[in-house]
């Protein structure tokens, strides 16, 4: 439990009423009960506030007058205040160091370090203070796992990879696994062309459950500091994702493209090779990035969903969009000779 005057010393904001009031967790306006901190961060759900059983709402300035029977903290921005809270009352999980007997380890490890059940540190690999190395994991040589990093159940770090501190990598990751990079014959049969280079993850990176970035061919793949990947995302060969973006799941990157900073990509997103994405680009959803991108902004290449039967009629006109522009060019001309005539 903690009292609200106690969060807005720590956290900033104004608080409005009763600071004594003491909250337990942050709920959502519809689920929040007493002893909950509740937040509206989306003017839309105004609606909701008079009816949320919560004991403390966190409210944006704009609505700060809009609930004055409750207490509540008054933010710039209350889902990244919501945010904060959350952390407070959800801390990371103690580690209690140590080697369990099942994990097989041929590296020197700090005392601070915890590794279970199952898991495999191959010789060479070199562990920050504080690094847990979850159950089934495999970590292969001469790799680097910065301070406070956490890998959850079944990651795999190939060797000579870099792993930052302070990141989050969830189940089933596969960091530094083979670019997809072959010469072709003339037979048509195709000739494997060794990745040498590796994986470099900068600092408080989280990547998320079955996402896998693949290693260099030549040159490192890089991903920046406090960029967030979602689950399930494939990163190509050298791709280059600058610090602070982050991409939702399912998203697919071909290589040796390179992202900007502070850049957000949507979910299913495909991006293919060797291309440039400016910083502070937003791609939606779906969208299929072709060419390279210079200008920050908003981009979208995708068709909103409609009934079926809309679809498919206005799908017909689309199949036949060039026999359309050439009857309107050919009405156009037609209309200019009459008018000149």
């Amino acid at each position: 439990m903690m009292r609200l005057d106690e969060l807005v010393a720590r956290l900033g904001g104004e608080l409005v009423g009763d600071g004594s009031i003491a909250v337990r967790r942050v709920a959502t306006l519809d689920q929040a009960g007493d002893g909950d901190l509740a937040f509206l961060a989306n003017p839309k759900y105004l609606a909701r506030l008079s009816s949320s059983q919560a004991s403390a709402v966190i409210v944006g300035r704009d609505t700060r007058d809009a609930l004055a029977n409750r207490p509540r903290i008054v933010a710039d921005d209350p889902y990244l205040y919501f945010a904060r809270v959350a952390r407070l009352f959800s801390p990371p999980r103690t580690l209690i160091p140590g080697i369990h007997p099942l994990a097989a380890v041929s590296s020197p490890v700090p005392p601070s370090v915890l590794i279970e059940a199952g898991a495999v540190v191959e010789e060479g690999v070199v562990l920050g203070d504080g690094v847990l190395i979850g159950a089934g994991c495999f970590v292969g040589r001469g790799a680097r796992i910065g301070s406070g990093t956490r890998l959850a159940p079944r990651v795999t770090i190939h060797s000579d990879c870099v792993i930052g501190a302070d990141c989050i990598v969830h189940a089933g990751a596969v960091i530094g696994s083979d670019g997809f990079g072959f010469a072709r014959e003339r037979s048509g049969a195709w000739v494997k062309i060794p990745q040498v280079g590796r994986v470099v993850v900068g600092d408080d990176v989280e990547i998320g459950a079955n996402t896998t970035i693949d290693r260099g061919a030549l040159d490192d793949t890089v991903i920046g500091n406090g960029v967030k990947l979602d689950n399930q995302i494939q990163i190509g060969h050298n791709v280059r994702i600058g610090d602070h973006t982050a991409i939702a799941g399912c998203v697919g990157i071909a290589g040796s493209t390179q992202i900007g900073e502070r850049c957000m990509i949507g979910g299913q997103a495909g991006i293919i090779g060797h291309l440039t994405i400016a910083d502070d680009v937003v791609i939606s959803a779906g969208t299929l990035v072709t060419k390279s991108i210079r200008k920050r902004g908003v981009y979208t290449a995708n068709l909103p969903v409609q009934g079926h039967a809309d679809w498919v009629k206005n799908f017909a006109h689309l199949r036949h969009l060039d026999a359309l522009v050439d009857r309107i060019r050919a009405l156009e001309q037609r209309m200019e000779e009459r008018d000149s005539s």
